[in-house]
Order: C-alpha cells, then sequence, then structure tokens
C-alpha cells in the first residue's frame, strides 16, 4: 500500500480467499484492505495516538439517514456526553479532495450535526468547525480531541 502523510502504526493483517484483511480496532473485526480502508485506519489511529480522541467514542462505517436515502459515514467521534463531535470522510489515497469530497461530508453532517468535519486522502488533510450560529471556517489542523 502507499505510504500517507500520516504517522505509522503497528497494524494486523492476514490473507484469506486471495484478498488482504487489516485489522480494526474499532470494529473487532477483520476488514478487506482497499486503498480507502488503508488511509481509514492510518486515520483511526492518527486521531487516538496523536490526537486524543478515545477509542471507545469512535464509530466506523455506521447507517445513517442522508435526504431519505441511506449511507454509510466512514468516522464519527463522539463526544463524553455522547454528541458526534468530529466526522470524517476518508478517501483513497487516489481520489483528489475535491468540492465534491467536502460537499458529500456536509450531506453526512445534516444528519449526524458535528462540530468539527474533515476530509482526508491519506496525503492531505482538511478540516473546519461549524460555529453556533451555522458559519463554516476552515482549520489549521485536525482538532485535538476535547469533549
Amino acid at each position: 500500500m502507499k505510504s500517507l502523510n500520516l504517522p505509522p502504526f503497528e497494524y494486523k493483517v492476514k490473507k484469506q480467499n486471495g484478498q488482504i484483511w487489516i485489522f480494526d480496532m474499532i470494529r473487532k473485526r477483520y476488514v478487506v484492505l482497499t486503498p480507502e480502508e488503508w488511509v481509514r485506519q492510518h486515520f483511526i489511529h492518527f486521531l487516538i495516538e496523536n490526537k486524543g480522541y478515545p477509542a471507545q467514542l469512535i464509530a466506523v462505517e455506521k447507517e445513517i439517514q442522508v435526504c431519505g436515502m441511506k449511507r454509510r459515514f466512514d468516522l464519527v467521534c463522539y463526544d463524553r456526553q455522547a454528541n458526534p463531535y468530529l466526522i470524517v470522510e476518508c478517501k483513497a489515497p487516489s481520489v483528489a479532495l475535491s468540492q465534491v469530497v467536502f460537499d458529500q461530508a456536509f450531506q453526512y453532517n445534516l444528519s449526524i450535526a458535528a462540530r468539527f468535519i474533515a476530509i482526508t486522502n491519506g496525503c492531505l488533510h482538511f478540516c473546519g468547525e461549524i460555529s453556533d450560529d451555522g458559519k463554516f471556517q476552515m482549520l489549521a489542523e485536525i482538532p485535538n480531541f476535547c469533549g
């Protein structure tokens, strides 16, 4: 897999039925290792090990309703009161982080209502904050956990 602009971490992989699988510490099971999953696993570990997010407050690939349609978010981190704090949309390293990707994250956040929205392809990361009056402002980095 491609090296990413995220810290390395210790991971477990296995090969089964001609596919490589990686262990997801949040879902507590092996998942197929795709380029997007490689980014997702790196970002999970980055949030936990570098930004102080508790693993037990992170949800991975859960189904939500967006404008009446079923969708799955990549990551949502909750605060200690179980309120959505950060939503993260992960893409494969080959996918450009365009306005379309931000729009997807914003759409998902209509259902989630997290304070922070981030997008990443493992090479680039962008994050912004939604203020109490609904204005969005880009941040210089992913926020540390303060929930």
